[in-house]
């Protein structure tokens, strides 16, 4: 019960609560005046009243087809299209607002041209990647895969000469993160989605504190949104005040906009320049287990040294200065040279974002590109399973062709809909041949691909809407690195563990299996 009215009573709610209000007084403000003049006319002439009324209907329904052809030819994920068109033929002009209102997603003029400049100087900082006469000779058919996500962004160039290692829990980040932390000298940048006040941060920050006195310089961005209830909405004023260069990204302000739903789901940490940390872990008490409210809590990392590191240093300065509004000089971060590595085999990290600061869904891609060129097994971890049409077929044409497909999804859930939700897709990837598992010990919270043994991916991107469309996100993708060893043997120990899924079994609860169809239809807006 305390839980729930914490929920009720967060500042989470009170942000929902307020967008949908404000989107009501200006609708009902404009409504009321044409309404007014409307009753107006009619008192003092009836006659013209009445054709006024019916050419208000008329003119309702002209601007309701219109819409319609609009949102069906419109340049846009196939499957938003669907829901728009039945919110706007079900409720009328106002379907019509709030299709106006909200289906466009398109950054500010302003942010677009900084963004713009910010990749120019990202692509001047990039240095220069791995010869494509290398990649194809040394990557062999993941050299199609790897030209694919470097074409997308100037900051996704391939690397060699790169150490990986694999983390397989937040309590193994954590000791490693602690140790790098201790031994920065020029700076620290940390980016994550969640940041909450518990024993995992304070270990952080008592660091970070330190450092910066020490004259190390320190940067922390976090999610506002992501981070409601976690810690206070001034936090960064405090973090600031202990010489702790702190912003919030996208903060909440009470204006109707869709852009709220743009959230930087990324988790990047960055030291020096010579060692970097990307993964699913939020700088969060359960991302470590300090706190256990869905059983016990998986998740994982990738610590990257060496030339690799180059591109989490770029996405993190850039997105800073994108929040920032303030171009700053990106290559003055980078090391003159890199350790060299031999024998580490190469690591692409990248970032994604939402259309049209970046023109590609390179997050999806990647993994169907990975899909479609494994031949003995694609193995994946996923929190959420909520996945589109390209997706859906791209696993399923995968498991036809024989490719041994597995996904590892949460046994207990941390949020009931979303879990819902995955549960249904079930059905339809089982009877393709693909293998489902859930993670019985607790909550998978994990993003991973594994293929062939031979290539992966470890970082942010979660198999729903959200991260394909709408979240800032990263990830590293590896051919022949050390840390796919580990990832591996991570991923068989959890198969051990998990409940393998039946169509029959995902097919139990017929009210939730009405309520997900109809969550389905409106899940790629949200």
């Amino acid at each position: 019960m305390k839980r729930t009215l914490k929920k009720i009573f967060s500042r989470f709610s009170f942000v929902g609560l307020s967008i949908v209000l404000l989107f009501l007084v200006n609708f009902a403000i404009v409504a009321g005046i044409i309404v007014v003049l409307y009753l107006t006319i009619s008192y003092y002439f009836p006659t013209v009243g009445m054709y006024v009324g019916y050419g208000l209907n008329a003119l309702s329904w002209v601007v309701v087809v219109f819409a319609v052809l609009h949102a069906a030819n419109r340049d846009m994920v196939p499957e938003t299209k669907i829901p728009w068109i039945l919110c706007i033929v079900v409720l009328n002009v106002f379907g019509v607002a709030i299709y106006v209102t909200f289906s466009s997603r398109r950054p500010r003029r302003r942010m677009r041209k900084l963004f713009a400049a910010l990749h120019a100087d990202t692509e001047k900082a990039s240095g220069q990647p791995v010869p494509a006469e290398e990649a194809e000779e040394k990557l062999g058919r993941w050299a199609s895969v790897s030209r694919a996500l470097g074409a997308g962004d100037s900051a996704a160039y391939l690397r060699g000469g790169t150490k990986t290692e694999y983390l397989p829990s937040g309590e193994e980040f954590l000791q490693r993160l602690l140790a790098d932390l201790e031994g920065a000298e020029r700076y620290i940048f940390l980016e994550t989605f969640v940041l909450a006040k518990g024993k995992l941060w304070t270990s952080i920050l008592d660091i970070l504190t330190r450092k910066a006195q020490e004259g190390v310089e320190v940067r922390v961005m976090y999610d506002d949104i992501g981070s409601m209830g976690r810690v206070h909405f001034r936090y960064q004023k405090t973090l600031q005040k202990a010489g702790i260069a702190c912003v919030k990204f996208n903060p909440f302000v009470p204006v109707v906009s869709s852009l709220h739903n743009n959230r930087d789901h990324r988790k990047i940490a960055v030291i020096d320049g010579k060692v970097a940390y990307t993964g699913g872990i939020n700088l969060a008490d359960e991302y470590a287990n300090f706190e256990s409210p869905f059983g016990y809590w998986r998740d994982s990392a990738v610590r990257l040294e060496g030339e690799g590191v180059r591109n989490l240093t770029l996405l993190f300065l850039r997105l800073y200065a994108l929040q920032t509004r303030r171009e700053e000089d990106i290559a003055s971060y980078l090391p003159e040279t890199y350790e060299q590595f031999e024998g580490e085999g190469y690591v692409q990290p990248y970032g994604d974002g939402p259309f049209p600061l970046y023109g590609k869904h390179l997050g999806e891609d990647l993994y169907i590109n990975i899909l479609n060129t494994a031949r003995r097994y694609v193995w994946i971890s996923t929190p959420y399973l909520i996945v589109d049409y390209r997706m859906r077929e791209a696993l399923c044409l995968a498991a036809q062709r024989g490719v041994d497909v597995r996904i590892l999804t949460p046994h207990i859930p941390d949020k009931k809909l979303p879990f819902a939700l995955t549960r249904s897709n079930y059905s339809a990837l089982i009877a393709s041949g693909v293998k489902v598992y859930e993670y019985t010990p607790g909550f998978n919270h994990a993003k991973s691909f594994i293929a062939d043994g031979e290539a992966a991916v470890v970082g942010t991107v979660n198999l729903d809407y959200r991260s394909f469309l709408f979240h800032f996100e990263d990830g590293v993708f590896m051919v022949g690195a050390k840390a796919i060893e580990g990832l591996k043997a991570d991923m068989e120990q959890c198969f051990s563990v998990s409940e393998q899924q039946t169509a029959e079994g995902s097919k139990k609860n017929v009210i939730w299996r009405f309520i997900c169809e109809i969550a389905k239809i409106f899940a790629p807006l949200f």
